[in-house]
């Protein structure tokens, strides 16, 4: 049995010389199983994939994990390499930016040198530690870099006279530095002529990888290896088929190859003799050889020859777009649309399906193995039968059957398709509390904008039907609560909210209903995200704004409901929250706190009422993959917050859980509140559901009174304007029927 450890050790060496983004509050629900690299350091396997780190101890079997949500700064990792003598490593991202990871922490380097008239991107092909200086490869060249100073020295700019060549992977032996190009294998001295890519000469053409171990160089082509001194070489006497990757360890030399699509195989030797061998039935990228093979897969993590898959769990892929949970598992949709409308551009090459955590480990189902042509935007549990799975396939291409699927058990039971290219497109799902189970459709009929209206699932038939309600541009994830059907419409012209009153019978098709749109305070006929509220009001997200409507429910019959901005105060100046941002999610904690997405601007957790923004976390200040989170999602029991990216999940531990009438367990933080120390609010958390509070002083003099909903509050220590006098204040709390009681003391240090 392997043990997931916690990279703590990690964590308490990291210096201040860069900034730390992650916290023990947060975690990675990140994919480990496209391996990239592997080295080894004293019988420990430090292992790159595409979002992190993983540390296998081979004698003991425990895996540690370093990712962005805990020490790393950022996520799609493209090059990695690590030198156990020095105990240093240095991994490299896609946007050019390095972590150079030590003993004494892990130092961030965004300062990559590129020629001023290079436009391309910066992305790291190949990382090579020789002793205290490291080759970078990237596509504009290769850079060499110190690590004792930790910056960059002499750089090469491949410059061929009409365009950049890149620097696929480069080493440096003695003195002289090999790089691999699409025109060959190139070399040249570190002098002051290094930088003069003309002078670079031709070692061999057709080159693909090298690598380097003490003084000896090995080279491949796609079906041949050689190896030497730098002057000379010798062929080893095996033809290969395609060569993906080549390693030399402090022994062997390891040959990954692809002898047929799909299919990799791992060689081994010793000087020009095979000492071992592998063949699997996966696709691979690298391999490593430490008293046994280790093959590096694009799918399934290390394998061994004892069909051992090893790997942090997680899910099968980090491409992830929608989130379902219940109770303690996790279910993850991994499609996408481009602009609300087209299937994302390479769901065609990905076919993922959908991810399913059990409570115990992560599940990928084979039939999205074995079958392709899906674009799932979104994936559900039967609330009342966790083993029925319902997701939505959003594809144009004709023969491929878009439409509503059930699964049981993992295997497809029924389904509702349509293979017209462009009628009848499926998006999300909502149950009810009946568990009336609703799919919002679009498009479902030739009219430009399209009649909008749900699939509703019958068990009984096991069969759904499709219900229309109106004209309109788009739908998204749709939310059912209280009799009431809220479908957002995301396209500008003819979109906007649909709100359908179906009380007790959702198949009725003439039902009460009402469109909110730009004449409702909406900013544009286009929204994207809806929830409601722990006082039932209706928080809207638009493509250009946010909006909050009052009891959506008497809205249906008012002849026109007004949905209204929150106005924040800056600089003394009334402004609208969010104006002009596209607002991707909306979700609600178990102290009625709103956490929204704004594309591009990152995730923000507001007070109760908007007012107040207690976190803004961004790519830049968090583990956040990116900064364009396409859903949320609370966990009410534990308060963790789940939030969903196209690179990955992480979570975030929220100090808001579920709460009832009464009172849990009351803490007040930070206390003592020292102002040299912390300048924030005072949080109260322990909450009963309503709780009436009120604040005195010291000689009983009322300060602040409040209401607050969902188990949590916060005092900004002000009255009548001004922040309170140093002092002991007493809190008391009384629940909505005053059954129970609460108090608590704050001191206050100015």
């Amino acid at each position: 049995m392997k043990k997931i450890l916690f990279f703590a050790w990690l964590l308490a060496s990291l210096s201040a010389a860069a900034q730390t983004i992650s916290s023990p509050r947060w975690a990675d629900l990140f994919s480990y199983d496209n391996i990239l690299c592997i080295r080894e350091d004293n019988g420990k396997l430090i292992t790159a994939t595409e979002n992190g780190l993983f540390y296998y101890n081979i004698s003991t079997g425990e895996i540690t994990k370093l990712s962005k949500a805990n020490g790393l700064h950022h996520v799609k990792i493209t090059a990695f390499d690590y030198n156990a003598t020095t105990k240093t490593g240095i991994v490299g991202y896609g946007n050019g930016s390095m972590d150079v990871i030590t003993p004494n922490g892990i130092f961030y380097i965004v300062d990559i040198p590129i020629a001023a008239s290079y436009s391309g991107d910066k992305r790291i092909n190949h990382i090579s530690i020789n002793g205290n200086r490291a080759t970078i490869s990237a596509n504009y060249g290769v850079s060499v870099f110190n690590l004792d100073k930790r910056e960059f020295g002499d750089s090469s700019f491949f410059f061929n006279g009409t365009s950049y060549e890149a620097a696929k992977e480069a080493v440096i032996k003695d003195n002289f530095v090999y790089a691999v190009t699409s025109s060959g294998l190139k070399k040249h001295e570190l002098n002051n002529k290094f930088a003069l890519y003309k002078d670079w000469t031709t070692v061999e053409t057709g080159v693909t990888n090298i690598d380097i171990e003490g003084n000896t160089i090995a080279f491949s082509t796609a079906k041949s290896v050689f190896y030497g001194d730098g002057a000379t070489f010798t062929p080893l006497p095996q033809i290969f088929t395609n060569i993906k990757d080549l390693v030399m360890t402090a022994g062997p030399l390891v040959v990954t190859d692809e002898p047929t699509a799909g299919r990799g195989t791992v060689s081994v030797y010793t000087g020009s003799t095979q000492s071992d061998s592998f063949d699997t039935n996966e696709p691979l990228n690298t391999a490593w050889y430490s008293s046994e093979i280790f093959a590096g897969s694009k799918l399934s993590g290390l394998i061994t020859k004892r069909s051992e898959k090893i790997r942090p769990d997680g899910p099968y892929n980090n491409m992830s777009y929608k989130i379902s949970l219940l109770d303690d598992q996790i279910w993850v949709a991994t499609g996408g649309r481009e602009a609300y409308n087209d299937p994302i551009k390479d769901y065609q090459e990905k076919n993922l399906g959908y991810y399913h955590y059990n409570g115990k480990e992560w599940i990928y189902p084979d039939h999205f193995i074995k079958n392709k042509g899906f674009n799932i935007l979104d994936v559900a549990p039967n609330p009342a039968k966790p083993t029925e799975v319902f997701f939505t396939n959003y594809v144009f291409v004709s023969g491929q059957k878009k439409g509503v699927y059930k699964m049981s058990n993992d295997k497809i039971t029924s389904y509702k398709t349509n293979y017209d290219d462009y009628v009848y497109r499926p998006v999300g799902i909502a149950f009810d509390e009946k568990n009336n189970l609703f799919i919002s459709v679009c498009f479902a009929n030739d009219n430009p904008n399209g009649t909008n209206g749900y699939y509703l699932y019958n068990p009984s038939i096991d069969d759904f039907t499709y219900i229309p309600i109106v004209n309109a541009g788009g739908a998204q994830r749709p939310l059912a609560k209280d009799g009431i059907l809220y479908s957002p419409a995301p396209f500008g012209g003819g979109g906007g909210l649909i709100m359908k009153n179906y009380g007790n019978n959702p198949a009725n098709t003439t039902a009460p209903f009402k469109i909110i749109r730009t004449e409702n305070g909406l900013p544009i006929n286009g929204t994207v995200a809806v929830a409601l509220d722990k006082n039932d009001d209706l928080w809207i997200g638009t493509r250009t704004g946010l909006r909050v409507l009052s009891n959506p429910k008497a809205a249906i019959y008012e002849a026109l409901p007004k949905a209204e901005p929150i106005i924040i105060t800056q600089n003394g100046v009334g402004e609208e929250l969010f104006r002009d941002n596209t607002i991707l999610a909306i979700e609600v904690d178990g102290g009625n706190r709103k956490w929204v997405s704004v594309d591009g601007g990152g995730i923000f957790c507001l007070s109760p009422d908007g007012q107040q923004t207690i976190s803004h976390f961004t790519k830049e200040n968090s583990p956040l993959p990116n900064n364009s989170a396409t859903d949320i999602k609370a966990d009410l029991k534990t308060g963790k917050m789940y939030f969903v990216t196209s690179e990955g999940i992480v979570t975030y531990q929220n100090e808001v859980t579920v709460v009832d009438e009464k009172f849990k367990d009351v803490l007040v933080y930070p206390n003592p509140v020292v102002y040299a120390n912390y300048k924030g609010n005072v949080k109260i958390k322990g909450l009963a559901e309503k709780t009436n509070i009120r604040i005195t002083d010291a000689a009983g003099n009322l300060v602040h009174q409040a209401v607050a909903r969902g188990g949590y509050y916060e005092w900004d220590l002000n009255y009548n304007g001004k922040r309170v006098a140093s002092g002991i204040y007493f809190v008391l709390m009384t629940n909505a029927d005053g059954t129970d009681k609460a108090t608590a003391k704050i001191a206050v240090v100015n």
